[in-house]
Order: C-alpha cells, then structure tokens, then sequence
C-alpha cells in the first residue's frame, strides 16, 4: 500500500497526513504515525538493496525516477502519442501507443480496490487509458489497418456506449471497410444512448462523421490486392527505429537502399515496412528476389517475373512490335503510385543501378527500395544503414537488448519455456557478443537449442560454421548456413580485396588506416579497403581518423582464409612489429602531458596490443615480448584494470632466461609488489625482488617501478632499504618518477603521523605532476591536498582541489572517477554543504558503469550511509551499509575487506540510534577496520563519541587527544567533532577538557595505537 502510494509521486516527498488519510481514509488506527512508521519500516525491509524510501521533513520519499514507475511512464507515452497523432504522424504515434499501453497488465491498482486512495487514482489511470486506446485506434484506422482493430474497436464500443470519439473512429474503420450501414448504425445506437443516459445531442464532430457517410465521402474498402511481399512465420522483435526511418525515407526519396552484411535482416525489415505502406495496401508493391540473377538479362526477367499477375492481362499501349524487356516493365509498373523491392542487389550492383536509374526516369510516381551489401551509387539515393542488433555488455543488462530478445523468440520456439534467469543471462549474452548481434546467426544458434545448453552453444563458438550448419531449409540457399552467408560475401570480391579482408582478420579490436598500411601493405590497400567497406564486409567508424572493424562471423572465416594463404606467419610478424612500436612510442607519453591522447590511442588498440604481446610470447620473440611490458604495465596499474594482467605478466616472464635481466626483475617486482591480487611477500622476499631491482639497473630504467616498489617497501617496513630507494627516486632522470617519489613520501609521512614533512611532501609531488602534465598522479596528490585542507578546516581549498581531482579523472575516463566523487561529496557534507554533497553522490552514480567500478560503488555506498546518518537518518544509514553488504557478496568481496568498510560506520550508526551497549560490543571491530584502512585516528575519534554515551566525558576528550598523536595534527574541519568537542567543554569546563584532551595528545604515537586497540 506504501509503496504504490509514494510511486505515484516518484521522488518527491509526500507528507505524512496523506498518506495516512489516503492509506486509512476516515477510520485510521490510534496512533496512526506509528503504524505508518511500521509499514514504512517493512517496505525498507523488503526494498533493501532494491530501492529506497526517504524521511523527510514531515513526510517520506521513494527515490525513484517517473521513468522507473509504469503509470508515469505510460502517461509520458501516451502524451507524446497524442502529440505525433495531432502532427499528422500516426505511423510514429501508433508505436509509441502500443509502447504505452503495453506497459498495461490488467486494471488499474487492482489489489488495492479496497484502500481509499486507490480509487480516485484507479479512475484517472482508467480514464487515460481509454483516451489512449482511442488514440491508438484512430493512428491505425489512418494507417489503413482497419480490419486489424475492428473486433477490438467493437468490444470497446460495448464498453464505453457514451464515449463519441471512439464511435466516429468506429465509423470511419467499418467504411473503410466497406460497412457504410453498420457504421451509420453505431451513429444511432450512440445517438439513442446520449439522449437516453446524458439527454443531449451527438458532437459536432461525430454528426459530420454522420453526414460523411450518408454522402459517401468516406474511404471506401481498397480493390483486391495481392500479396506480393514475402511472409514469415516467425515473429518480427525490434528494429521499430528503422521501420520508422524506411517509412520516412519513402516518403521524401525515390530511391532507398538498405545496406548492411549478410544476415543482418535486410530484407525482412524492407519487406515489414513495405507492409505498412499504402501502395500495398492498394496492390502497389512488387518484390523481387535477386539471389538467382547472376546477369543483366536475368536481372530484367527476373522484374518482369515478379510483375507478373494471374488476373487479366493489364491494359497496355499499342505497339507495332513486341517492347523491349524494359519497356514491358515500364508499362507493367506504370498506372499511379507503385513500389518495387529489388531484393539482394550486390551481385549486380551496376547493372540495377542503372535499370533503377532508367526506370525512375520513366515513371514519376514509382518509388524503388532495395536490399544490397553496398549502395547502388545513384544520385539521389536515400541510405538507412543497417547494423547487427544491439548487443549487452554485461548479462544485467541482457533483458533490454534486442538481440536478446530476439534470441529469446527463437529459442522458445525450439524449446518452449527457455527463459533469461540466472543461469542462462551469461551463456546467452555471450552468444550474441560472439556472433555481433546478427540476427540470421542469432536465429541459427538458438536452432541449436533442440540437442544443446545454450552454454554448450556458447562454448563451440570457436567452431562457428560447423555448429551453426543448419538452418531454414525453405529459405534461400545462401541463407541456410552461416557459412553459406559468409560465402555469399566473400565470391563477391576481387581478389586484392580478399587478400585485404584475409590480412584484416588479425586485428580482433579494429584498425585506424596507419594501422592498415603496416600490417597489410600493398598498393591499391586503400582502394580495396574502401571496396570492403562499401561491401560491408568491414565497418567503418569515425570521423577524420576512421577506424575499421570486420564482424566476428566475417572475420572468423577470413582468419580461416588467412592460413590456407599461407601468408599469415608475414602478416603477424608485421602486427606484432607494428604494435611493439607503438607501445614503445606512447610509453613516455602515457606519463606526460599528452597522456589523454596518448589513452586514448591505447584505448583503441587495446585488444591488438595484447594479442601482438601474446603473439611475440608464442613466437618466443622475448625482445619484442619484453618491450611491450612498460606501457602495459602502467596502463594495468593507473588506467585500465583487466584481469588477464598477471597471466599475461606470467607468460612473458615465462620466457625466462631469453630476457634481458633488468626486464625480469623489474617485471617480476610488478608482478609481486603492486598489491593487483591483495597480498604482499613476505619481507624477505621483497627485499630480495627490490635489491634485484636495483643491481640490474632496472630502478633507474623503468619509472613505474618507483610507484610500485617503493609504498611496497615502506607497507613492509623495510625502511632502510625504502628510505634509501626513496633519497635515489627524488634525483630520478624521469621527472615522473619524482613526482611519484615525493607523492609516495607524503602518504607515508602523512600516514605514520608526521604531518608537517608530508605537508612539505605533497606540496612538491602537486608543482612535480603539474610540471608533468600528468593527470592521473596530479588528481591523486590534489585528493591528498584536498584532505589536508579539509582536516585543516580549510573547506574552500578543499572542495577547490577536490573538484579539479574529479575533473582530471573524468576527463582521462578512468574507473577511479566514483571514488574521487564520492570523496568530494564527503568534503561537502564536511563544509555543511549536505544538499551539494548529493548532487555529487547522484553524479557520482551515473558515472558507475561495468562490473569492474561496481567496486567502486561500495566506496560509494559507505559515503551515502555517512550522509544519511549526518543528516539524523541512521535507519536510511543502515539501509545503505546493506546494499553495500549485498553488493560485496554478489562481488566475492573478502569478509575482512568488508568489515573494514563497514564496521565503523556501523558503530557510528549504534550511537545514533543510542545503542550504546552494542556500540561497545562491536567497537574492536571498528578499531580493526581503522587500522587496516590506515586511518586510525577516526578509530579514536569514535572511541570519544562512544566514551561520552557511556558518562565519560573526560575519557572522551582524552580519546580526541589521542587521535592528534596517531594522526599529527586534530582533525579541525569535521562539524561533528566541533559539535563533540562543545559538548565536551560544556561538561567539563575549558581547563577540564584541556587537560584531558593532553593526556592523549601528549602520548607517543605508538602507545596511542596500543590503547586504542586494547
């Protein structure tokens, strides 16, 4: 009851008093407010993780959007509807209706008949549902489907006898038709009903709908018309946008191509829109299968075949002698408005542009739509480009794509029952990532469904054209298999186009033109690139600098091509060359100023890089191997996590002695030291890893080993060896290596309590990276700089640094972007700025994306529940630390890493709620989760709030103390601990607490840590 009432206002707050009246009406229970906060309560229950509900000032809000509510979304829908409807566009309008009232499953608030806000609610939902359905009726009537709504325009009209709109669409539907006098028969039965029920007369409009049909001014039923277009019988699933485009497209130009690979789904789509069309509705429309015709002559027969009609012989001019094959057309097709569908044009792509040409130039109102692999190259000619369905990125997002759903069609076809659950989201989604969305091979795969799991399926795709060998036998021979498509395609190039498509197949992330002329050189490369592209054998993408992709299926059997050429042991050593070369060059560059193109780049050619390192690693090539390893290295550990990173590390290293020795023991440090896997060596072992480091020279040849090795060296506490590499790292030859050196140094000062020398540090390591130019170090020293200005109550600077932070990693596109957000929105709610604080929590939920930052939304987490319990919400405090509980466990989340995320804000929360005896209980839990975050002095902080709950005021400012001496300095910029330490002096007097707040000041650093922990 709750929860229907708050969505129907979604995000906004609704007072108390409403609810309770709208929940209990004139009979509410005693204390109302209570029994509200109950249900209240069990709806978060059953919400956690889910969504939330909000108290607010006097009232409570579901944080949801209108779009996450049915019944707003249908109200948008349909008024958008209404809106295409009224701009004369009911081809737009009849789609978006069905959208709308397809989000309909049954009457409205049904189960809740008997709850007194659900009525009036229910009545408007009903009323705009009616008005929508009227809508819809009136867009396809328009549309000329007017047998396909008469039954149901019927069943409505019995239900609604006043409603005058849905008779004049009754009316005007049976005319068209052919029933004038039934229709004129509704206008009696609605006219008696009016007068009868209401007393008055019919509209206006429904009396000149009268007075149309008695003059038969309206559309009468069309003349037989034949079906000409191919019918299917399996379902059409999505594409609406494109349907939408071709309808358009015949409407402003002559001549419209679909062009787009084989298995696409290019004729069905011209085939589903030409349905809707009004030429066929009038017997206007010929389709024309070209699959057979191989010359001009069989071109022309086979239109003429089409054209054919078993009916009388058409009226045609008289001629001395028998016409000319085109001339038979032009006089079949001429009589009005007509369309031809000339269906799989590339074999003859010169020959049917011009016989499009010739035709168009002798018919005025012939409109000509085709299917090809490349445009006809005509003047004039209107393109919708058709691409393979949309595919998920994750199985979460499975339920939505179309290619899944398409899949999900078929497959319950073969196996009726197959669902999307938790089993198959994966092995589906994986199907349609590896066969690129296209929708013949979707179709053939799920075929596979009668003899295998659809994780089987997934699985053998490696083996694509021997698992997906049969298909349709009824369908054209070139669409039976998706061999047989590919082959289709592949007959149609020349043959420097082949070897073009053959020496393509290497690249499994696309190539940029540079990257074409390496690896596949030859003359006339950029001609037949351009061939293959028109030919939709390669995508083309980009504007300036294109870049060019071959479908998996197309490029699976190139691969296969490739070997039989016997030129592939050339061909790989060029790509492996190619990309040695451009890791080397971009290595500095990733660490300069021109670090955002230099990702970029890498970011493109991500995929090729790898398998160039994979590739040299087979070939036993360690020289290259090893020349790959600095960029990849640093772009691993700053910018791009891939769990392929370590084995990948491993299986150069694997190349053992073959490797210079400064690349093993610099690689083989990363491996060890950068903490990627959550665990270091042991000390023994990392100081042998480090000293190794230094005999080969590799310190001084490989900057990124200054960031990795050295933080490794002091978490270790191997302080002479890490002081010692710490005095070398500061006079590095690299200028970011000692950025990295002085950063390194103001976290290890900053964290073992030294406060002024890390000060001094991170001042350095900010002028260094800003030297640099380097944005990824330069954000991580200004969030540093940020918590420094914020511990010193300094919030201006603050929020200043940590905004240009979050700039910086938003601008690199890296994954740390939620987490720097999220520390701005704590810097916020540090300033009492809670309001702004949530904007950067919403912002920072947008910018959540992929699995890899669902990590980085725990961080995220753990800042709502501090905001929550800040703004006196503890049990929204606790809701939060549950989703974040959930959200760990569905990511296999270590339970100690858990705990340290949520032990303290959890003691926090018990203090807030007055729980003080649990507090206590579950402290040491917070005192650990402190320890191992490395921020023990907020440990002893909560160590005050807790003694003060407990009537130890002066226990409490002694703790405060002791969070000065583990921390350097008393956190100055956090209202809690100014409200707290009031409280305090309050109690105890200025000198009491003075005194006291000595006593833990005053103590070594290391005695302070102890105490907290006992």
């Amino acid at each position: 009851m709750v929860l229907a009432r708050l969505a129907l206002q979604p995000g906004q707050v609704v007072p108390a008093e409403t609810l309770i009246d709208g929940l209990w009406g004139a009979d509410p229970p005693g204390d109302a407010a209570n029994a509200l906060q109950a249900l209240v309560s069990r709806l978060r229950k059953a919400l956690r993780g889910v969504g939330a509900v909000e108290s607010r000032a006097g009232g409570y809000r579901l944080v949801v959007g209108a779009q996450d509510v049915d019944a707003h979304r249908f109200e948008g829908l349909a008024a958008r509807g209404r809106r295409e409807l009224a701009a004369e566009r009911p081809q737009a309008a009849s789609v978006t209706l069905g959208e709308a009232l397809g989000l309909w499953r049954g009457a409205a608030l049904a189960d809740l008949s008997d709850v007194p806000f659900a009525g009036a609610a229910a009545a408007r939902l009903e009323e705009l549902w009616v008005a929508a359905a009227e809508d819809r009726f009136d867009a396809e009537v328009r549309l000329g489907r007017h047998d396909e709504v008469l039954a149901d325009l019927e069943a409505a009209g019995r239900r609604h006898p006043l409603r005058e709109r849905l008779a004049v669409v009754r009316m005007r539907a049976l005319c068209a038709a052919g029933r004038q006098s039934d229709a004129l028969t509704v206008y009696e039965g609605t006219r008696a009903e009016l007068a009868e029920q209401l007393g008055v007369d019919p509209s206006r409009d429904l009396r000149e709908t009268h007075l149309a049909v008695l003059r038969g001014e309206l559309d009468g039923p069309p003349g037989p018309a034949q079906p000409r277009l191919p019918r299917w019988l399996t379902s059409f699933v999505g594409r609406q946008e494109e349907l939408q485009l071709i309808l358009e497209l015949v409407e402003t130009s002559r001549l419209v191509t679909v062009v787009g690979p084989g298995g696409v789904g290019k004729t069905r789509l011209a085939a589903q829109a030409l349905a809707r069309h009004r030429t066929c509705r009038s017997g206007r429309v010929w389709f024309v299968p070209l699959a057979g015709a191989d010359t001009s002559a069989g071109l022309l027969d086979a239109v003429l075949g089409a054209l054919s009609t078993s009916g009388p012989r058409p009226a045609q001019r008289r001629r001395t002698t028998p016409p000319k094959p085109l001339d038979a057309v032009v006089d079949l097709l001429a009589g009005g408005e007509a369309v031809l569908v000339l269906d799989n044009c590339e074999r003859l792509v010169a020959d049917v542009a011009e016989l499009a040409h010739q035709l168009l130039d002798r018919l005025p109102c012939l409109t000509i739509v085709a299917t090809s692999r490349e445009s006809l190259g005509i003047a004039g000619e209107a393109l919708c480009q058709l691409e393979p369905l949309e595919v998920p990125a994750t199985p979460e997002e499975a339920a939505g794509a179309a290619s899944v759903r398409l899949f999900l069609d078929r497959a319950a076809d073969v196996r009726p029952g197959f669902v999307l659950d938790a089993v198959t989201a994966g092995p589906v989604v994986e199907v349609c990532r590896r066969l690129d969305g296209l929708p013949l091979a979707l179709e053939l795969a799920a075929a596979r469904l009668r003899s295998m799991s659809v994780a089987q399926i997934a699985r053998r795709l490696d083996d694509r054209f021997r698992l997906l060998a049969s298909g349709n036998r009824t369908g054209p021979a070139h669409q039976r298999t998706l061999r047989a498509v590919v082959e289709w395609s592949w007959e149609l190039l020349t043959e420097g186009e082949r070897m073009l498509a053959r020496r393509l197949s290497v690249f499994p992330g696309g190539a940029g033109e540079d990257a074409v002329q390496a690896v596949c050189p030859g003359g006339d490369s950029a001609y037949a690139l351009d061939a293959l592209v028109e030919k939709s054998v390669v995508e083309a993408s980009g504007e300036g600098r294109r870049r060019y992709r071959m479908l998996e299926t197309m490029r699976a059997y190139a691969a296969e091509e490739l070997l039989r050429s016997g030129d592939r042991e050339t061909v790989v050593a060029r790509f492996v060359q190619h990309f040695r070369q451009l890791a080397e060059e971009h290595e500095p560059l990733l660490r300069s100023r021109e670090q955002v193109r230099s990702m970029a780049i890498l970011d493109a050619e991500y995929d090729n890089v790898v398998l160039a390192l994979r590739m040299a690693v087979e070939a036993g090539d360690a020289d290259s191997a090893s020349r790959f390893l600095p960029a990849l290295t640093w772009y691993w550990n700053m910018a791009r996590f891939d769990a392929r990173s370590e084995s990948l590390l491993q299986e150069v290293l694997g190349l053992g002695d073959a490797l210079p020795a400064a690349v093993r023991a610099a690689f083989t440090a990363v491996r060890e030291l950068a903490n990627n896997g959550g665990f270091l060596p042991d000390r023994d072992s990392a100081r042998a890893l480090i000293e190794d480091c230094v005999r080969s020279g590799a310190m001084e040849r490989y900057p990124i080993l200054v960031p990795v090795v050295l933080p490794a060296a002091f978490f270790l506490r191997l302080d002479d060896l890490a002081e010692r590499e710490l005095r070398r790292a500061r006079d590095h030859r690299d200028p970011w290596a000692r950025a990295c050196a002085s950063w390194v140094e103001a976290y290890v000062r900053t964290d073992r309590g030294d406060w002024r020398d890390g000060a001094a540090a991170l001042a350095q390591a900010l002028g260094r990276y800003e030297e640099v130019g380097e944005r990824h170090g330069l954000a991580m020293a200004l969030i540093g700089s940020a918590h420094a200005h914020s511990v010193q109550g300094e919030h201006e600077r603050a929020l200043n640094a940590a905004e240009r932070s979050v700039a910086l990693v938003a601008e690199l596109g890296s994954q740390e972007e939620v987490g720097h957000r999220a520390w701005l929105a704590t810097a916020r709610m540090r300033a009492r700025d809670p309001d702004g604080a949530w904007r950067d929590v919403a912002a920072a939920r947008r910018a959540v994306s992929g699995r890899v930052q669902r990590h980085c939304e725990l961080e995220l987490e753990c800042c709502v529940a501090e905001l929550h319990r800040r703004g006196g919400a503890w049990e929204q405090s606790e809701q939060a630390l549950g989703r974040l509980e959930a959200l760990a466990g569905e990511l296999s989340v270590p339970k100690e890493t858990i705990e340290v995320l949520v032990a303290p804000a959890r003691v926090a929360n018990l203090l807030a709620a007055g729980a003080v005896a649990e507090a206590r209980r579950v402290f040491p839990s917070a005192v650990r989760a402190s320890v191992a975050a490395r921020n023990a002095a907020a440990a002893a902080e909560l160590l005050a709030r807790l003694l003060l709950g407990e009537g130890d005021p002066a226990g409490a400012a002694t703790a405060l103390g002791m969070s000065q001496a583990i921390r350097g300095v008393f956190d100055r910029g956090d209202p809690e601990l100014s409200d707290l330490v009031a409280a305090l002096v309050e109690r105890l007097g200025a000198p009491g607490y003075a005194r006291a707040y000595r006593r833990g000041a005053q103590l070594p650093r290391d005695q302070a840590l102890d105490r907290l922990a006992g």
